[in-house]
């Protein structure tokens, strides 16, 4: 027989033998460990004005110039053809072929997808062009990937200061040697003198021949400054006392 504070002794044993010691658990990082980096919120009305941007650039003049940025985006362009002195107003020719000529329009969007600008490109139609009448030659060289990719690594290697150029409206600058007419541009045509066409001193985008002219253009320029080209690419070379100075062209980038 147990007496009763045997009893309570006995249960007081028993029930804390069936509840386990508690496991030591760690919330959260310690002190140390805690990130301190800045958080950036976007308003609820952000997200939906990017979420719901839909780009629709115009396909014909008529629909583009019912918009005002696309309208200064076409005058831009035809006011770097006429500053660049690309063309003069002539009668038309009876015996020579004119090339007709279009507008292409397109956003250009920055690097988080907003739109940084509207362009407009005046382009010949090319594609109507025949060889022997139109051109002669087409063929302009360019730098290797694989040439840009090593001078690139050679410049890192020796701590090189690298730069790259974009040329604006590159093709706009290759003198032509051949005798090329275009119409007048749509919503551009001068007043009292529509059936006047324009002889091109210098290439416009989408004639054949504006490759080969842009490249001689700039390879006559490298060559007068003292640089020696290779052979095989548009890879130039310049050395002096004080350096050495290398230039690679891959149509309208310099590296």
């Amino acid at each position: 027989m147990l007496t009763e504070k045997e009893k309570e002794t006995g249960e007081a044993s028993l029930t804390q033998a069936e509840i386990p010691e508690e496991e030591h658990v760690e919330i959260g990082p310690g002190p140390q460990e805690i990130d301190h980096t800045p958080l950036r919120y976007k308003s609820i009305a952000k997200i939906y004005e990017r979420c719901n941007l839909c780009i629709i650039e115009p396909e014909t003049f008529e629909e583009a110039v019912k918009d005002e940025s696309w309208q200064k985006a076409m005058e831009n362009e035809i006011a770097m053809i006429e500053k660049n002195n690309t063309w003069e107003l002539v009668n038309r020719p009876a015996d020579k072929p004119v090339i007709d000529v279009k507008w292409v329009y397109k956003t250009k969007l920055n690097l988080d997808g907003s739109v940084q600008k509207n362009k407009a490109r005046l382009v010949a139609k090319g594609y109507s062009q025949k060889p022997g009448i139109y051109f002669i030659e087409t063929f302009a060289p360019v730098a290797r990937l694989d040439t840009i990719r090593t001078l690139i690594a050679l410049a890192a290697h020796k701590g090189w200061k690298l730069f790259r150029l974009d040329v604006k409206s590159a093709f706009l600058n290759g003198v032509l040697h051949e005798e090329v007419y275009v119409d007048q541009p749509p919503g551009f045509m001068l007043k009292n003198k529509e059936d006047r066409v324009y002889r091109l001193k210098k290439a416009l985008y989408g004639l054949k021949q504006a490759p080969r002219a842009w490249y001689e253009e700039i390879n006559s320029y490298f060559t007068k400054a003292g640089f020696q080209r290779s052979p095989s690419e548009a890879l130039y070379v310049k050395t002096a006392d004080s350096g050495i100075l290398i230039v690679s062209l891959y149509v309208d980038e310099i590296i």
